[in-house]
């Protein structure tokens, strides 16, 4: 088999330095457990960032060079200055937003540009070093949409695949960006282009004919000198992993205390970010309150929300919206014997996050704009016992997969209200008939069936000849 380099932004492992002595730990979730397997098996590389390491010493930084070789992992140091720019301002401060129909949150001045293709150049620069003949490339995300092309000018023979995390937006949105046609050209230097639903398929295609004028199939672009094939590959979880993790007696008790200490429970994880459309889902909340009365002292939402990106201005302002509305829900409704919102500003263990899942009457995942959203399928693996319901906005991408959830417009409040209400009076032959369906889409399209998907569209060949060697 050829060996498979991969690279992302960050390296599937976080790096410590305590009182001097190097500390690392392996990743665990969604692309670092599914790309272990075939990065191990291969004999592979994983090129990324490790995380700051500006504090380490020479010899320190030499030792964690050695440490990540024998895991297969190769670092690309970044300074601070390349975090601020590259990383903050312009692919969360520009990229995010704009792919995620946010226009109003970029700057008026689009900064950080320099910076990014800096970055990318380095990437490409390190990948280009550790390349063999038959290796094949294959390049994550929007903070590295340069990568491919030039990876493509540097070996022009390699085999190499882009995926795209988070959607892609209209060509008419996508139009306004600067540098537009730099970017786009960056992934069609791959040989296969991922995303996660056939929408952003389209709107990837619309904008290759608007901006760059090359013509377009469903699934193919074709260029002066080649052809780019491009499809749907959606993302899933390690779904065997989170059921038997949910099956813990720890989690089992924690889930059963939850349950003790409120009649009925509405739960949403999620990153404090502006995508997630937390602020509408708690108005939605306060509807429900406000307009159906029986519920009040019966239900509490258990709002998770993890901080990020703190470094970032839009993000802070968007965290002090969410206080304000939490406390406003709470001083309204809220009794000597009981909180309405439960907000819980943090990241928390694994263990807490299963119980959470386990104890949920609904699960409430309502981005107003979301690639995928893994929480949804996180959710669904966990419960083995055939119960609660998936209430789901229309603008995630896992909507397309998981139709027999609740499916909602986060933008309708009213809507939604209702929706809770729905799902909270739901009968309990219902619930099991559509969780269980719900569960054997993320149990038949988990993380492994998704990186052999993709594997096997950007190399064919190589994966015709191992099943014929497993056949045998």
């Amino acid at each position: 088999m050829s060996r498979l380099i991969l690279v992302s932004n960050r390296l599937p492992v976080t790096v410590h330095n305590v009182s001097g002595v190097l500390r690392i730990e392996k990743s665990v979730g969604g692309l670092a457990t599914g790309l272990r397997e075939p990065h191990e098996r291969s004999g592979g590389l994983w090129v990324g960032w490790p995380g700051p390491t500006d504090t380490f010493s020479d010899a320190l930084r030499g030792q964690l060079h050695e440490r990540l070789a024998e895991i297969g992992t190769v670092p690309v140091h970044l300074s601070r200055s390349d975090i601020a720019q590259f990383y903050e301002t312009f692919s969360n401060g520009v990229l995010w937003p704009l792919f995620h129909y946010n226009p109003g949150q970029i700057p008026l001045r689009v900064e950080g540009w320099e910076s990014y293709c800096s970055v990318n150049r380095r990437f490409a620069d390190r990948v280009a070093e550790l390349y063999r003949p038959g290796d094949t490339i294959w390049v994550h995300d929007y903070q590295l949409m340069l990568v491919p092309a030039l990876l493509r000018q540097r070996i022009p023979d390699a085999r190499i695949g882009f995926f795209l995390h988070i959607p892609f937006p209209s060509s008419e949105m996508f139009a306004t960006l600067p540098h537009r046609e730099t970017l786009l050209r960056g992934p069609l230097g791959a040989d296969v282009i991922g995303f996660h639903t056939a929408w952003y398929v389209k709107h990837f295609r619309a904008s290759v004919e608007r901006i760059l004028g090359y013509n377009t199939t469903d699934s193919q672009i074709e260029m002066h000198d080649r052809t780019i094939q491009v499809g749907v590959f959606p993302i899933g979880i390690d779904a065997q992993h989170f059921e038997q993790a949910a099956q813990a007696p720890r989690v089992e008790a924690e889930a059963r205390q939850l349950r003790r200490e409120a009649e009925r429970i509405l739960v949403g994880i999620d990153r404090l970010d502006y995508t997630k459309g937390i602020p509408r889902r708690l108005l939605a909340f306060e509807d429900l309150l406000r307009y159906r009365p029986e519920w009040r002292e019966r239900v509490r939402l258990i709002q998770v929300a993890v901080p990020s990106r703190t470094g970032v201005r839009a993000y802070r302002k968007f965290g002090n919206e969410v206080n304000a509305i939490v406390g406003s829900i709470n001083g309204a409704f809220g009794t000597p014997h009981w909180q309405p919102v439960h907000y819980v500003y943090r990241s928390i263990p694994e263990h807490q996050m299963l119980a959470l899942y386990r104890a949920a009457d609904a699960m409430l995942v309502t981005p107003v704009r979301d690639g995928m959203n893994l929480v949804a399928k996180e959710f669904l693996a966990s419960r083995s016992d055939e119960d609660g319901v998936l209430i789901l906005s229309e603008f995630a991408g896992g909507a397309a997969q998981l139709s027999d959830a609740l499916v909602v417009n986060p933008f309708d409040i009213g809507a939604t209200a209702n929706a809770y209400h729905q799902a909270l009076m739901m009968p309990r032959d219902e619930r099991r008939v559509r969780i269980r369906r719900l569960r054997e889409t993320v149990q038949r399209h988990d993380v492994h069936w998704w990186v052999s998907q993709f594997i096997g569209a950007l190399n064919p060949e190589v994966v015709g000849e191992e099943a014929l060697v497993e056949a045998s």
